[in-house]
Order: structure tokens, then C-alpha cells, then sequence
């Protein structure tokens, strides 16, 4: 086969020239190992446990608490906090993140569109905070997102991992390590990384106004306890 040929099979294949579709083939198939080689799972169901362990034990380990108070501070003293995650752990980790603060009596809402994200951004006060919550940090409606609020002079918090595009942007970071192995049918324990951080944070804001708290939570158990009835040990708002 002539080298004319397969230049030509390259751009009709969407690739600029020869190199450009070896490089593509070669990720491709770095990529795609883990979904052709079958691999053998060696945990069994009690894996599913020990991974969201390890990924616990070694993301505790990487935030720093004055980041951690710091951004306790900007969301006890933001106008408005906005939660923005999008795909999968990243939605359920915004929207507890909604869930645990409203307890708390501030004012958070949470976005996963990404369109409603920027226009969001894009209106906020200089008084309100964003939390950018990504498993990856290279989702770009996520970053531009970010960007577009830091233009308005908004705090950007993520919770993301170290070196990505959103950490570079955010005012803070609290970053996140992936554990993911080639097992591909076990779901990913990063979202519990995610979810983590998601608790530090509520408890920071809880622990530093103690009184509002005790208030906000004891009507809450109140409102509940006397709707659905049960022990007094329930969780608290679940």
C-alpha cells in the first residue's frame, strides 16, 4: 500500500495526516484496554467496601484545614451559595452539598445544567460563592463556568483534583485523588471522596455557630419526628 493511500484513508478518516491517526489509534487503544482484556476481580463484593476505604484513607490526607476554614468562612458570609456539579458523582455531590447547608440555614442552591450554570454565573454577586464539584476538572462548560464568574469578581471553592484546569482557576482547592482500577464493573469510589468533603465543609459551618445550628437542626428534628414518628435516634434530616 502506497503512502499516498494511506494519507488519504487518514483524512477520510477525520485525522490531519498519517501521524496525527497513529497518535489517535495509539490512545485509542490505551483507552480501550480495559474494555477488551477481561479482568479478573479479586475482592469480591466485600472490594466494593475496602475501595471506598482506601479512597477515603488516602483522600483525607490531601486537603489542608486552613483551606478548609477559609472556605468555611466565605460560605458563612456568602449572599448565596451556588453548588454546581454536573454527571455523575459531581450532581450527587452538589446537590447534598444543597442538602446538608439548607439544614444550616443557608441560603444554596444547586445547578446541573450547564447552560442555567453560566447564566448563573454570569448574574451572581460579588458577594456570592461558588463550589465547582468535577471528578475530573476537565469538563469545559465546568470550567468556563468557573472562569466566567471569576470576570464578576465571584469566590470560586473546587473540589476537584490537583492540577486540572478547574484547580488552576479556583480561589481554593480541595482536591480529590482517584483510586479506579480495571476492574470495570465495579462503580467508581471517587464520588465518596467527593461526598467527604461535602460533610467537612457542613460540619465546619455547624461547629463554628454552634447556637444557630443546635436551633436550625433541633426544629428540623421536630418538624419530622412529629410527621413520621420513630426513634429518637434517627438520622438527623434523612
Amino acid at each position: 500500500m502506497s503512502e499516498a493511500t494511506i494519507t488519504r484513508f487518514a483524512k477520510a478518516v477525520g485525522c490531519s495526516n498519517v501521524r496525527d491517526m497513529k497518535i489517535k489509534l495509539a490512545q485509542s487503544l490505551t483507552v480501550g484496554q480495559r474494555f477488551i482484556l477481561e479482568p479478573v476481580d479479586q475482592t469480591g463484593y466485600q472490594g466494593i467496601y475496602e475501595s471506598i476505604k482506601q479512597s477515603l484513607d488516602i483522600n483525607r490526607k490531601l486537603f489542608k484545614e486552613q483551606d478548609v476554614e477559609t472556605a468555611v468562612s466565605w460560605l458563612h458570609n456568602a449572599r448565596q451559595i451556588i453548588a454546581v456539579g454536573m454527571g455523575g458523582g459531581s450532581t450527587i455531590a452538589s446537590k447534598e452539598l444543597q442538602h446538608r447547608l439548607f439544614r444550616l440555614g443557608y441560603p444554596v442552591v444547586a445547578y446541573n445544567d450547564g447552560l442555567l450554570s453560566r447564566m448563573v454565573a454570569a448574574t451572581a454577586d460579588a458577594n456570592d460563592v461558588l463550589v465547582m464539584i468535577s471528578a475530573t476538572g476537565y469538563t469545559p462548560v465546568i470550567t468556563e463556568t468557573a472562569e466566567l464568574a471569576k470576570q464578576y469578581g465571584i469566590k470560586v471553592i473546587a473540589i476537584t483534583p490537583d492540577e486540572t484546569p478547574l484547580a488552576k482557576i479556583a480561589d481554593i482547592l480541595l482536591p480529590i485523588k482517584h483510586m479506579e482500577t480495571d476492574f470495570i464493573y465495579k462503580p467508581s469510589a471517587s464520588r465518596y471522596a467527593m461526598l467527604a468533603l461535602v460533610d467537612v465543609i457542613s460540619m465546619g459551618l455547624a461547629v463554628n455557630h454552634k447556637n444557630r445550628s443546635r436551633d436550625k437542626l433541633r426544629r428540623l428534628k421536630v418538624a419530622l419526628d412529629s410527621h413520621r414518628g420513630g426513634g429518637d435516634r434517627q438520622p438527623l434530616g434523612d
